[in-house]
């Protein structure tokens, strides 16, 4: 039996600009980030210290799924690279860091591991065929570590 080739998306970006759905899930994805970041400063007593590990850990998960879909990257090439899989375990490593830290340095980590995951994306999308979903991902992961770095000044 030959060997079947596997589907090799053409050169260029391969991804057009996020849909309707993607750019509403995205946002959506932001109401944890803001409204964590609006407890923080609202609440007092014992809900501080819940609200303020309820957005570490959601800053966490995120951060490991912007790492994930760099194994997705890979996982459509016949021979992935390095780089896409090296990068695509570090964010949750370090976010796993990050969760485990007090609240109030756990969230400045997040926000500085968000923005850097976007500067390697700015990089590594371009590669990878994907690069109009950068705007999107900027705005994302600006609010996003806004919202970790706020919350962080208010424990």
């Amino acid at each position: 039996m030959p060997a079947v080739e596997p589907d090799l998306p053409p050169a260029g970006d391969v991804a057009g600009a996020p849909s309707p759905l993607a750019l509403a899930l995205g946002h959506a994805g932001l109401l944890p980030f803001v409204a964590g970041a609006a407890l923080v400063w609202l609440v007092q007593g014992e809900a501080l210290p819940f609200a303020a590990q309820a957005l570490s850990a959601y800053a966490a998960l995120i951060v490991s799924f912007l790492g994930g879909i760099h194994w997705g990257l890979a996982l459509r090439q016949p021979k992935p690279a390095v780089p896409l899989l090296a990068w695509g375990v570090a964010p949750s490593l370090l976010a796993w860091a990050a969760v485990m830290m007090p609240a109030s340095s756990g969230l400045v980590l997040s926000g500085a591991l968000l923005l850097l995951c976007w500067a390697v994306d700015r990089v590594l999308y371009r590669r990878e065929g994907v690069s109009a979903w950068l705007t999107l991902r900027f705005r994302l992961s600006a609010v996003a570590a806004a919202s970790c770095f706020i919350a962080a000044a208010g424990i």
